[in-house]
């Protein structure tokens, strides 16, 4: 689908803000160091935080319970990082994360009730209503109906309404405890002008380069150097061969299962097809092409004209008998679809703007008319339209059948491999391949990350022979294109190699320690003669340095071989002309640069931009100074035990905190 006719997805971002708004509140103070104290009990007590003074005496905290950190956890996974879903490894450095968050905002919860800012539901309304949200659940200033909104609540978040209302609710009032914190905060016009002008130098340089690459090869040591570099490094060696196993397997492929390809009767395919109806449902959609000719946003009556005139132009030569194909290739200004001839192919009601939708549901099959939307005028011409329908069983019989085959094969390849485990554990792996005309095979030594040479895919097979024992019985593992049955025939466990097997690995560990050292030394040397000499380029020829020049950059500004100026060399944007860097670590590489050139904003470009860099500046105070009032609460909630946390629930496997 074209992307610049859809409606942009904004409830997502809209409605994410919302739900991640207090925990993006409390993320100014997030892991502030020994926030947790002391042990909480309760097997699904992750943490009990107290508002008063005196709640601890009267057991009357507010429980953040472990389901619910969990819970978030997954969904943080899931939204954030589907590819790691359900990885234990994730989830034990996401829960952590968002236990300290919800405790954060607890905390900044109870302080904000304490000074009695609170929200109430009509607060709610009004932000869903005016607020970001607004645009997704109030289009036109009309709501789009509790089911819907209930349902896309649910889709993209995962929770209820009131659940997601509260979430709101919450974040009202610690955005209110935010405002009244940083109410005084202020910068001077002096302070903005200054951080603008700073902000928005842009300078043009020479910079001469040494390459880590070309330095590495400058570091040759003896053997005798290599030799002494690894016994000093004994420790580091001691397991440097991973455990290598060997396997002893049998495979076979879908062509060796006994009975063939499966059939599916007809009986079968009903019964698929009547069980998933819903996935053959083909909504009402409408096939079109366009012209767009645009204009844009906020343009003038003239400008609007102009493209108005050049559309009704293309629609009389259109009527007139012209090709609309080559039309739109010579014409449109929607790349995505003027190479081919303005086509957009089939879009379902409701997923175009307004405008459009409305046009290609309600043309005329073969007419082409001017729609007015956002983007500028269009040349609509409506080719095909479907009606809502379910596809009949003859239209995706094919698909099913060939659905149904794969799930038969894929039952009868595990049933196969099930029986010969079970035989392969009571006869032996030679009996078993022989009796079924299959050849035993014997890996070479192999570590658990390397490949068996005679599998499609032996990932598998290896991940679960590095959990087995020596001893254990046969198992099976999928190939890739079938089964292999196989058991551990040896092991030999990680050690150190000899120094000789290991020398090309030394180097290339003697040169990783020796360089850093080295690339300082050389770009320092360079910084100095270059100074010295006032000449940057004789300098660099001297040790064997690139000279390149850079474009008129700003603080993000990327060069090459350099990466952002701001972050690597900041004090570039305040020397002059002429004047010649010390050394600068660039990461792989070294530079020195010499200023060709350097610009700076007029005052009456400070003065047009004073109001937004004002707020820039307001903002990034404001969190600061929220930062420090949030970072003092919490310290004073955990001096006076406020907070505590249950240690099993709080442990990381990852960083060894234990929560005590």
């Amino acid at each position: 689908m074209i992307r610049f006719l859809q409606k942009e997805n904004r409830l997502t971002k809209a409605l994410f803000v919302v739900i991640i708004a207090a925990a993006s509140v409390s993320m100014v103070v997030y892991l502030i160091p020994g926030l947790t104290g002391q042990s909480a009990s309760g097997a699904d007590t992750y943490a009990v935080v107290y508002p008063h003074w005196y709640s601890h005496f009267l057991s009357a905290g507010e429980v953040i319970s472990q389901q619910k950190v969990s819970l978030m956890a997954e969904r943080r996974v899931r939204q954030q990082y589907p590819q790691y879903a359900g990885n234990p490894m994730v989830m034990s450095m996401i829960e952590p994360q968002v236990g300290q968050q919800l405790v954060q905002q607890q905390i900044l919860l109870d302080e904000a009730h304490r000074l009695g800012i609170n929200a109430t539901d009509a607060d709610v309304k009004a932000y869903l209503q005016t607020g970001a949200p607004g645009q997704v659940l109030f289009p036109n200033g009309k709501f789009i109906g509790q089911d819907q909104y209930a349902a896309l609540i649910q889709s993209r978040f995962e929770i209820s309404v009131a659940e997601f209302e509260d979430s709101v609710k919450q974040d009202i009032a610690v955005r209110r405890l935010q405002s009244l914190v940083t109410a005084g905060v202020t910068v001077s016009d002096k302070d903005v002008r200054e951080a603008y002008r700073r902000a928005n130098i842009k300078i043009k340089f020479d910079y001469a380069v040494i390459s880590s690459d070309d330095l590495s090869k400058q570091i040759n040591p003896s053997d005798a150097d290599l030799e002494g570099f690894f016994k000093k490094n004994a420790v580091r060696y001691a397991t440097a061969v991973p455990e290598q196993r060997t396997i002893s397997y049998f495979a076979f492929t879908p062509d060796q299962v006994p009975g063939g390809v499966p059939q599916v009767s007809q009986q079968e395919l009903q019964q698929y097809y009547n069980a998933h109806q819903s996935e053959y449902s083909v909504p009402e959609q409408a096939k079109a092409r366009h012209i767009l000719i645009k204009v844009a946003a906020g343009a003038d009556a003239k400008t609007d004209a102009a493209a108005k005139a050049k559309a009704e132009g293309l629609l009389k030569q259109i009527q007139g008998g012209a090709n609309f194909a080559d039309l739109a290739k010579k014409n449109s200004d929607d790349p995505g679809s003027k190479d081919s001839g303005g086509e957009l192919g089939f879009a379902q009601r409701g997923r175009m703007v307004p405008e459009f939708d409305k046009a290609i549901f309600s043309q005329k099959i073969g007419d082409t008319q001017i729609v007015k939307t956002q983007f500028g005028y269009h040349l609509v011409q409506v080719e095909e339209r479907q009606t809502a329908h379910t596809q009949a069983l003859n239209e995706v019989l094919p698909t099913i059948q060939a659905t149904l085959i794969r799930q038969k094969s894929a039952a009868a390849q595990q049933s196969f491999a099930q029986a010969l485990t079970t035989d392969a554990a009571k006869n032996g792996l030679e009996k078993t391949a022989a009796a079924h005309h299959l050849q035993v095979v014997t890996t070479p030594s192999v570590n658990a990350e390397g490949v068996i040479a005679g599998l499609p895919d032996s990932s598998s097979l290896l991940a679960k022979a590095f959990q087995s024992k020596q001893a254990d019985p046969p198992q099976s593992a999928t190939t890739g294109e079938g089964y292999a049955i196989f058991h551990v025939t040896g092991i030999v466990p990680a050690h150190a190699p000899s120094f000789a097997d290991w020398k090309s690995h030394v180097l290339d560990d003697y040169r990783a320690e020796q360089l850093p050292v080295l690339l300082r030394q050389k770009t320092t040397d360079l910084a100095n003669q270059a100074r010295a000499t006032n000449d940057l380029n004789k300098a660099a020829k001297a040790v064997g340095a690139t000279v390149k020049t850079s474009d008129l950059v700003g603080m993000s500004g990327q060069v090459p071989e350099m990466g952002a100026v701001g972050q690597i060399a900041p004090q570039l944007f305040g020397m002059l002309p002429g004047n010649i860097s010390g050394p600068i670590a660039a990461g792989r590489t070294g530079v020195v640069a010499k200023i060709l050139m350097k610009t700076e904003p007029s005052p009456d470009e400070i003065t047009k931009n004073l109001d937004q860099t004002r707020e820039q500046i307001l903002d990034a105070k404001r969190n600061e100074a929220f930062e420090v009032f949030a970072s003092n609460i919490i310290n004073d909630y955990k001096k006076h035990n406020r907070v505590l946390f249950n240690a099993k629930a709080t442990k990381s496997p990852l960083s060894g905190d234990t929560g005590e």
